[in-house]
């Protein structure tokens, strides 16, 4: 299962590690991201060596949602070396988000 971010653990989930971090900003209320969830935690088994994957409820992280300038949702967000490398609104297949973590471990 993705990891719950919020700000308390922000820091030294995201900008702390030295894996890539794939952030799904979401919320319970939304089709969409409920269609994305199960993408999201496959990619969690798979990449559970190599890669960060967490999810950030937006109701109850503003303050994240806002610092990443989120409008719509689901929002994801590629991180490395605590830059912002990636990102996609909207649904996409599991297969574009393996394309960017594999990316992003290779570089």
């Amino acid at each position: 299962m993705a990891k719950n971010i919020t700000m308390d653990n922000f820091k030294q989930e995201v900008i702390e590690t030295d894996k890539p971090v794939l952030l799904d900003f979401w919320a319970s209320w939304c089709a969409p991201c409920r269609m994305l969830g199960p993408s999201i935690d496959k990619l969690t088994e798979e990449y559970a060596d190599t890669a960060v994957i967490g999810k950030v409820n937006i109701d109850e992280q503003r303050e994240l949602a806002e610092h990443f300038g989120v409008m719509s949702i689901p929002s994801v967000f590629v991180i490395k070396n605590g830059k912002v490398i990636d990102s996609a609104v909207g649904v996409r297949p599991k297969e574009y988000y393996k394309g960017v973590l594999d990316k992003a471990i290779s570089n």
